[in-house]
């Protein structure tokens, strides 16, 4: 204990950096936990598509979703949602809808503002898009 106190007294900016680290890790695991949407592997998104007939709503520019998109998905961008524009999403509500985006980070609050508007069960894909074709799983391109 005695040499953790030397290590502060003479690095404290090391330390404090390293106590926000800390702190940070600890808040965004507990908000996971907390969280009502659940982050999905590729292999259970590809279960709940083919087996739950779930939703996939892609939260990407329409550019972006025309480039590459999981096939049938549904691209509603997230400032719609934002603005609770959900288009033709809402006959889904009952539905397993599973939201993508880039990269498993933007995606986020656009599934959490579609859980509070009622979705029943919504879920993020891991990492995105680009975790789906690093694993070489199907695109469909246009549309």
């Amino acid at each position: 204990m005695q040499e953790i106190m030397q290590f502060v007294g003479r690095h404290p900016i090391l330390s404090l950096a390293w106590i926000g680290l800390l702190a940070a890790v600890l808040f965004t695991t507990f908000k996971g936990l907390a969280s009502k949407v659940k982050v999905i592997t590729r292999g259970e998104t590809t279960r709940l598509i083919n087996h739950e007939d779930a939703v996939v709503v892609d939260v990407r520019s329409r550019d972006d979703f025309r480039k590459g998109h999981i096939a049938n998905a549904i691209n509603v961008p997230a400032g719609d949602i934002k603005k609770g524009t959900f288009g033709e999403l809402d006959k889904y509500k009952e539905k397993a809808v599973i939201v993508v985006c880039s990269n498993g980070v933007s995606s986020q609050e656009p599934a959490t503002l579609l859980h509070k508007a009622g979705f029943a069960k919504v879920s993020l894909l891991k990492e995105g898009i680009s975790g789906w074709s690093g694993e070489n799983l199907p695109l469909v391109r246009g549309k």
